[in-house]
């Protein structure tokens, strides 16, 4: 079985959400890493744990992500990390796959189901290396995970939505 580690460098990982009813808030982890164990030849019996460093959460502004690393949403001293176990990968298109695990945020487990789309491998014709890429896509409602801050509007509504959606593009180094 062939050695793989996340690019970090090449990968990232970034989500949104509606913001007062008529636009989106977008941000991004900056500090995370992937687990791949099995091939890339037989992704159905691979597995994968996500594991995400809360405190990286970055929005492009201070004060939303003092806010956002508090209490009132990731309590980051007390949850340092959402993970993310599969359990099960599974064939749903041509290079797509869905990919069902465990989701724990904020010390609450969820089974959830996200999207891949594997992109295949290549050669790093600067390292002579094998890469490999997947596509992953996603959406959750924050209240199942007790991220339940949010504040009415005025003009009705809420200033923040529940539904959270995702997507993440990875880079592995594949040693064979």
């Amino acid at each position: 079985m062939a050695n793989v580690n996340l690019d970090k460098v090449h990968s990232a990982l970034n989500f949104e959400v509606k913001h007062m009813m008529v636009s989106k808030a977008k941000g991004e982890f900056q500090n995370f890493d992937v687990d791949f164990n099995g091939s890339f030849d037989d992704l159905e019996n691979a597995s994968v744990k996500v594991t995400i460093d809360v405190a990286s959460i970055e929005t492009n502004n201070e004060d939303r992500n003092g806010h956002l690393k508090s209490g009132d949403f990731f309590d980051v001293e007390t949850y340092p990390n959402i993970t993310f176990v599969s359990k099960n990968i599974e064939k749903a298109g041509d290079s797509e796959f869905k990919i069902t695990g465990d989701l724990t945020i904020k010390g609450v487990t969820n089974e959830e189901t996200f999207t891949a789309e594997y992109n295949g491998k290549a050669k790093d014709p600067m390292q002579g290396n094998t890469i490999a890429g997947a596509d992953v896509s996603g959406k959750i409602n924050r209240e199942d995970y007790g991220l339940t801050w949010n504040a009415p509007l005025e003009t009705g509504g809420v200033l923040i939505g529940k539904e959270v959606k995702f997507t993440g593009g990875f880079e592995f180094v594949v040693e064979e």
